[in-house]
């Protein structure tokens, strides 16, 4: 499947109920009326994309109506210009550590897919011959542990992992230390789910940031939070509250296959202006896969997606 056909599949219930809604809504007014903007902003705030993106776009329509009238308004097409235009900036390139081993960590709530994401980021690493390990930092969950071992059989990725309830930041220190003497492009830490709002439980991440720092001078040099695109907007406070705590350098959107809600991700962004990395399309090992702009926006807003 081609990148575009997984972004349009992914987005497809986001797309459905937008194109609907906005195709109702331009079709039913022979004139551009108050209450035709009213509903247009409703059907862009229910797609989740949040405040300041839908008036930038209803604007954009006003500015279009007045050169040349509501029968050559195409909204779709302004839409996904502003969407465009307002995420060029997103670096979604993973860091690389000129000087050797790169560590990603993996942070966000529970239930977003952080180990399911750290096994499939391994994949695509390894799908462009980067050697890569896999760290068990997730030591609370029995079950977490072996969730991320099934993985490491499955893609044949070395997993360092110690007992459940030990000291996560010590695995972390371990999988350094292994990781270094394998010499390997990438280690990623998959770490436990923790509540944004729990204050011990953050102060337990950035202990684990700082071992990793302290073993590896600039590690970890990505922090990736994992968000739950069914959750909407609403996942901006988990976002502001790990990003104070641990100095996000990007976000992964999960489960966007699974909800009307895709504009969330406009949102998030322009919220926190931090850089959308990946996006989750599905249930397999090549359904992460690197954002991209012009093709999340056409796949939300084309009238052909």
């Amino acid at each position: 499947m081609v990148l575009f056909d997984k972004f349009k599949a992914g987005l497809q219930k986001t797309h459905q109920k937008l194109a609907h809604e906005i195709k109702r809504i331009v079709t039913g007014s022979p004139k551009f009326t108050s209450r035709l903007i009213e509903e247009l902003e409703a059907a862009l705030l229910g797609a989740d994309l949040g405040m300041p993106m839908t008036l930038k776009i209803i604007d954009a329509v006003k500015k279009a109506y007045e050169t040349q009238g509501i029968s050559g308004l195409d909204v779709f097409e302004i839409a996904s210009k502003i969407v465009v235009d307002s995420l060029k900036n997103n670096k979604a390139e993973l860091v690389i550590n000129n000087n050797g081993l790169t560590v990603v960590s993996i942070v966000g709530v529970n239930g977003t897919g952080k180990t399911t994401t750290a096994a499939k980021l391994a994949y695509m690493l390894q799908e462009n011959n980067l050697k890569v390990l896999l760290a068990a930092c997730d030591t609370f969950r029995a079950a977490g542990i072996e969730q991320i071992k099934t993985w490491g059989n499955r893609l044949n990725v070395p997993v360092i992992s110690s007992a459940h309830g030990a000291d996560p930041a010590a695995v972390a220190h371990d999988a350094i230390t292994a990781a270094l003497s394998k010499n390997a492009d990438y280690l990623i830490i998959d770490t436990a789910g923790r509540l944004h709002t729990k204050h011990n439980l953050m102060q337990e991440l950035q202990k684990i940031h700082r071992v990793m720092s302290k073993k590896l001078p600039g590690a970890p040099h990505e922090t990736l939070l994992v968000l739950d695109a069914t959750t909407g907007t609403n996942a901006l406070n988990q976002a502001k509250e790990f990003h104070k705590a641990v100095n996000l350098t990007g976000l992964v959107i999960t489960k966007l296959d699974g909800t009307s809600k895709g504009g969330m991700v406009v949102a998030i962004q322009q919220e926190l202006n931090l850089p959308i990395k990946f996006i989750g399309l599905g249930e397999k090992p090549d359904d992460l896969q690197p954002f991209d702009p012009e093709q999340f926006a056409e796949a939300m807003f084309s009238e052909k997606a």
